[in-house]
C-alpha cells in the first residue's frame, strides 16, 4: 500500500544536549525536538527527536530523525515509529534512509512494516510518502 501527504513543522526546539565528552569536529552536533502536522492520505502528528551534524550558514551536514507518528494512513488509525536520515552539501539531498520501525505499530496500524521518503518542493512544500504492508 502507499500513502502520501504533506507536512509542516509546528515546533523546532534545540536542546542543550551535546556529546559528552565533547569531540571537536568540523561540524557541531546537536539534538532538537520537533512536532510535525501531516495532511492527506497521511494525516496526524508526530513527535520527533532530531540529531544533526550541520552548518546552518552553509547548509552542509547530515541529520538523523526518529519520529513517533499518531494518526491515519489511508484512513486506518494508529501509531508507529519511523526513522529517516539524509545528507546535504547545500543544494542537494543524498544518502537517504527511511524505514518504519518493525513492531512499533498500534491500533489499525499494528504489524506495519515498510519504507518511505521525504521530498521538499521548490516552493517549500514538504512531502512524505509511505510504502507499507500490514501483517
Amino acid at each position: 500500500m502507499r500513502a502520501t501527504g504533506t507536512f509542516s513543522v509546528k515546533s523546532f526546539t534545540p536542546t542543550d544536549i551535546t556529546p559528552d565528552p565533547a569531540v571537536a569536529t568540523g561540524l557541531p552536533v546537536g539534538l532538537s525536538k520537533m512536532e510535525k502536522q501531516f495532511e492527506g492520505e497521511v494525516a496526524g502528528r508526530s513527535a520527533t527527536l532530531f540529531t544533526a551534524a550541520f552548518d546552518q550558514e552553509q547548509g552542509i551536514g547530515t541529520y538523523l530523525a526518529m519520529e513517533s507518528f499518531e494518526g491515519t494512513l489511508n484512513g486506518q488509525a494508529g501509531a508507529f515509529n519511523f526513522v529517516h536520515a539524509a545528507s546535504t552539501t547545500g543544494t542537494d539531498r543524498s544518502d537517504g534512509f527511511f524505514a518504519i520501525v518493525p513492531g512499533s505499530g498500534t491500533g489499525a496500524l499494528t504489524g506495519i512494516t515498510g519504507k518511505g521518503d521525504i521530498a521538499i518542493d521548490a516552493d517549500g512544500t514538504h512531502r512524505i510518502w509511505f510504502e507499507y504492508e500490514l501483517a
